[in-house]
């Protein structure tokens, strides 16, 4: 028998930052399952602009009106996080056919080592073109308003985004 929960799913991420497509998976998840870990986790391969820590804090001021939704940080593989945690599933939101293909091969490898399912669920519409990295670049390099750009990520990440890449940029 699995010490997995079928009504616990965790939903990792880099969160960095949060956007408001990831915002729409959680609270459309948080509907779905008893409870919903969101796995704030820390990929060695990419460099974030906030800590672990502070993409938590974010996160947790964002989903504080979802009382079944956790946020947590961890470290390490997503599977055995979610093994630790007694998730059952594995939530990924998927937004094209590129995300889809790259999450497939990661998903069938947690169900081979860690008998725990992945579960796709699709980001909506206006979602769909959002990503983190599209985010940072926009804020980094762009011209932007922050009535525009809010339409993308929370406001208040935003301009704590803003502030973080203005205050690297000022070290270069």
């Amino acid at each position: 028998m699995s010490d997995h929960s079928p009504d616990r799913a965790i939903f990792p991420g880099m969160f960095d930052p949060v956007t408001l497509g990831h915002l729409d998976i959680i609270r459309r998840a948080s509907t779905l399952y008893r409870t919903l870990i969101i796995g704030v986790g820390d990929n060695p391969l990419k460099t974030a602009v906030f800590t672990p820590d502070e993409r938590r804090e974010m996160l947790l001021e964002h989903t504080a009106d979802l009382a079944n939704v956790e946020v947590h940080t961890y470290a390490g593989l997503t599977v055995e996080y979610a093994t630790k945690v007694g998730a059952g599933v594995i939530l990924r939101g998927i937004r094209d056919t590129v995300d889809l293909h790259a999450e497939l091969e990661i998903a069938m490898t947690n169900r081979i080592i860690g008998n725990i399912e992945t579960i796709f669920l699709m980001t909506s519409g206006q979602h769909v073109l959002t990503s983190s990295a599209l985010i940072r670049q926009i804020v980094e390099i762009g011209r932007y308003d922050h009535e525009h750009l809010a339409k993308l990520v929370p406001l208040d990440i935003a301009m704590k985004l803003e502030k973080r890449l203005r205050k690297n940029a000022n070290k270069k």
